[in-house]
């Protein structure tokens, strides 16, 4: 499996995008986009929430959706929502990769492609500026097969 932990320059950068956006760096939203970053999972918000309490005591659940809502509205995090779950998965999107999620058991594995050739030739046959991508594949993973 790939490793995607990120660097502290990658955790800057998120900070001051935010920032220059005018959204508040609470030390919760900041546990959350840490958190996410050195993941190699893909957790829900109750996952999020409960590794995260020890460290923040005071950090609701309610919090956690909140902090995850903005980062998926601003293109930091994405949501991937499995067949027959009504889970939701959150993923750091500061690597490019694909998502694929088996339609039988939920596994969802990342799949490093070259994506950026990809993302050109979208923005050659549309006239799109591609400013961020989401793309899941649905497909049944070998031990369910």
């Amino acid at each position: 499996m790939s490793d995607h932990r990120h660097s502290l320059g990658v955790y800057e950068d998120i900070l001051n995008q935010l920032k220059a956006k005018g959204i508040r760096l609470t030390e919760s939203r900041k546990a959350v986009i840490r958190y996410l970053m050195t993941s190699d999972q893909h957790p829900s918000a109750d996952v999020i929430y409960y590794d995260l309490l020890p460290d923040n005591p005071g950090m609701s659940l309610a919090t956690v959706y909140n902090n995850l809502k903005v980062l998926v509205e601003e293109g930091i995090v994405s949501e991937i929502k499995v067949n027959n779950d009504n889970t939701t998965y959150y993923d750091f999107m500061g690597h490019d990769h694909l998502n694929i999620v088996c339609e039988k058991c939920g596994q969802i594995t990342d799949l490093y492609l070259p994506i950026p050739s990809f993302k050109e030739e979208v923005e050659s046959q549309t006239g799109f500026r591609i400013t961020r991508e989401q793309m899941i594949l649905h497909g049944v993973c070998p031990n369910c097969q």
